[in-house]
């Protein structure tokens, strides 16, 4: 998909691919320059461990969207084709 560039220098991301990427507004990304062109990733969340319950569980340092059954299904259905 084709964007522009502003005179800020920011990049409009397409609807279609942030709604692929399940980008939220305010979300952190890196961006990388790879090999001539920019490759644009989901920052991981940053995380520490809890063992209250007895055992290490992760978790996250700030608000993180559920993990829902269709998020799952369709990240199952994206990496089996």
């Amino acid at each position: 998909m084709r964007t522009t560039i502003d005179a800020a220098g920011r990049v409009v991301v397409p609807k279609a691919l942030r709604e692929a990427m399940r980008l939220r507004p305010g979300q952190p990304i890196d961006i990388v320059f790879v090999d001539g062109h920019l490759e644009i990733e989901v920052s991981p969340a940053s995380v520490h461990v809890d063992d209250a319950q007895g055992f290490p569980i992760a978790v996250p340092d700030d608000d993180v969207p559920p993990l829902t059954i269709e998020v799952v299904r369709e990240t199952l259905d994206e990496t089996r084709r």
